[in-house]
């Protein structure tokens, strides 16, 4: 079986794919410190409690932290006798084009995020991620990936407000019950959700403005849902678009192989 690894910023996200479904996924927040060793107690430990008797044989990781890449090598190698498929390095190929300015280097999620929804919806796509930044990636109409646009994320633009603002609290993103706030925390929830459904509606129209055709839009990432309750932004939503892409790229490199 596989073992599919989205190292974030944030969370990393570990899933076990056994050619069909993914059977378990669990999350960890990311840390460049932890250890080989300690991954496989906190994996091994959860797939006791869920009664999971998968052999991994196979291990691919997609990381936006390179520290922590490292680690992850020597956990599939040590633990699972197998040498992993990291994206973005050279024994990892991509079953579609990158074509973007030459030295430039594209995050592995957007790369990932791109394979998947081309997998799913074919061509020409915009596809929104909603993590620790808000990324807008685009598909042309071949799949191949052809540059996008990074915004900062909705949690991080919160930080950002009540640690340089001494009178502003911390607080939870939501749809606000008005668009005129009238009290200061339901004036900073109008403010971020709002402004970040104007941010993405407006990206959006601009990109398909520039590129002067019909794109789907699909969104991921676990804020995109409380977006598409006021406004029809998104054609499609895609939980687990990382993941799905991960499978993609493991096939195709495992295709190659043989």
């Amino acid at each position: 079986m596989l073992l599919a690894i989205d190292c974030g910023n944030t969370n990393t996200v570990f899933s076990i794919w056994d050619g069909s479904e993914f059977i378990a996924t669990w999350r960890t927040a990311t840390e460049w410190q932890r250890t080989a060793d300690q991954y496989y107690v906190w994996l091994s430990t959860l797939m006791k409690l869920q009664k999971i008797e998968a052999e991994i044989t196979d291990v691919i990781v997609s990381s936006t932290v390179p520290r922590v890449v490292f680690n992850l090598r020597v956990l599939a190698d040590r633990y699972f006798n197998t040498r992993p498929y990291v994206v973005g390095k050279p024994d990892c190929q991509l079953p579609v084009d990158v074509r973007v300015d030459e030295g430039t280097a594209v995050g592995p999620d957007r790369l990932v995020n791109t394979v998947a929804g081309y997998d799913i919806y074919g061509g020409d796509l915009i596809i929104v991620d909603f993590g620790t930044a808000t990324t807008f990636d685009v598909a042309d109409a071949d799949g191949a990936y052809v540059g996008g646009v990074i915004a900062p994320g909705v949690n991080l633009s919160l930080e950002a407000l009540h640690n340089a603002a001494a009178a502003l609290p911390h607080v939870d993103i939501s749809k606000p019950q008005s668009v005129v706030g009238t009290n200061t925390v339901a004036c900073m929830q109008s403010g971020v959700f709002w402004g970040y459904i104007g941010l993405v509606r407006e990206i959006c129209a601009r990109i398909k403005a520039e590129r002067d055709r019909e794109m789907r839009v699909i969104a991921t990432g676990g804020l995109a849902p409380l977006f598409q309750q006021a406004e029809a932004l998104f054609d499609a939503y895609q939980d687990d678009l990382t993941m799905h892409g991960l499978t993609v790229i493991h096939k195709y490199n495992k295709d190659l192989a043989e």
